[in-house]
């Protein structure tokens, strides 16, 4: 093993991505964002520190093991990077910082940046040239100068450095966009080596498109459709889409009668081809007598999960006269994508028109439609 350590950025929020967990956490094929980051490294580096969102570090250290060091990360991408820099034991000479967003970043580019580092760079940048051309404009949005594309590049990660610079370079407490900035303010040289097009930085759903489809056939998609309804049933408290509705009729059922969450792992079942409700939590199983529809969905991403899936995307219906989800939308989405790991969810809802069992105000029903991805 060389004398290398590296430190994986995965503190961001995910805001612009849409999730409801950090970034770090969405699924990309059959691992999260930070499991692709680690499995990058880890054939390369001594020891790993990752520096996780506030709150979420254990959930981060059962998903890489304990021979990762996880640590709490900062505020800003910088205060992260210190953070790992203060966990490190000190025993290696070069570092390689990594974004967990950049996950498919290969273990190859990896270790071209330590080969560089090992023949006596102290600091070294991966980068793109620039296919489009660039524009500098001024705050009311007019073109100032038109930079020669040539000079320039899209630098990516992972970076290495000679640790005990990266250090003194972040002494200031200074924040920058990039580790290779902060170097250059204090006066050394940083090479820049091709970076790979597989390398690009996951923050929004197109990017994670384009990281999906990066991963090539191996992929599988499998779609899946459930159906569930609920007769009303006085005194009854009722629970739809993961949340309790005070002073609403609840409905018959042998658990708590969800039946947003029942469609949906209906749904999550066909498209894994792992059975039904009935058949992982029917009436034969007493365990589940009076769960609760997050209960179900947790325990049914498990399932799929183990399979060998994870969730591209998840879509609820809601057939019925009431309760009216407008106001409440917002809140199901996210118990929903909590309760699966943070997938993307969408929740409508709607009427028959007067007919039938929804429609004549005896009870409620959803349809729900999966995308699952089984990586090869």
């Amino acid at each position: 093993m060389s004398q290398c350590a590296a430190i994986i950025a995965a503190a961001g929020s995910g805001e612009r991505f849409g999730a409801t967990l950090p970034k770090a956490l969405i699924t990309l094929g059959n691992r999260t964002l930070i499991e692709h980051a680690v499995a990058a490294l880890a054939p390369i580096a001594s020891e790993i520190v990752i520096c996780a969102p506030a709150g979420y570090e254990k959930q981060i250290q059962e998903l890489v093991g304990a021979d990762i060091t996880v640590v709490t990360g900062g505020t800003t991408r910088s205060d992260s990077v210190r953070a790992g820099i203060a966990a490190l034991t000190g025993k290696n000479k070069y570092v390689l910082v990594h974004d967990a967003a950049r996950a498919l970043a290969s273990t190859q580019l990896a270790k071209n940046v330590l080969a560089a580092l090992e023949k006596g760079e102290v600091a070294i940048i991966p980068g793109l040239e620039l296919i489009d051309t660039v524009k500098s404009v001024d705050a009311g949005g007019h073109v100032t100068s038109t930079p020669d594309r040539a000079s320039l590049r899209r630098v990516q990660t992972p970076q290495g450095f000679d640790l005990e610079i990266l250090k003194k370079a972040h002494s200031s407490g200074a924040n920058a966009t990039d580790d290779g900035a902060l170097v250059e303010a204090i006066g050394h040289k940083v090479l820049i080596i091709n970076g790979e097009d597989r390398a690009l930085k996951i923050t929004t759903p197109a990017d994670l498109a384009t990281a999906l489809s990066t991963l090539g056939d191996s992929s599988e998609f499998r779609t899946g459709v459930g159906v569930d309804a609920h007769a009303f049933e006085e005194g009854r408290e009722l629970w739809l889409a993961g949340l309790h509705w005070p002073n609403e009729v609840g409905v018959a059922g042998h658990s708590d009668g969800d039946v947003a969450a029942h469609a949906i792992c209906d749904a999550l079942f066909a498209a894994g081809q792992l059975g039904d409700l009935g058949s992982n939590f029917g009436t034969d199983k007493p365990e589940y007598a009076g769960a609760s529809g997050v209960t179900l969905l947790k325990e049914t991403m498990q399932k799929i999960s183990s399979a060998g899936y994870s969730i591209s995307n998840v879509t609820v219906q809601i057939i019925g006269n009431r309760p009216k989800l407008t106001s409440r939308r917002s809140e199901a989405i996210a118990t929903l994508s909590a309760a699966l790991g943070g997938a993307n969810v969408s929740v409508l809802a709607t009427t028959t028109d007067g007919m039938g069992l929804t429609g004549e105000g005896r009870g409620i029903a959803a349809i729900a439609s999966a995308l699952l991805i089984k990586q090869g």
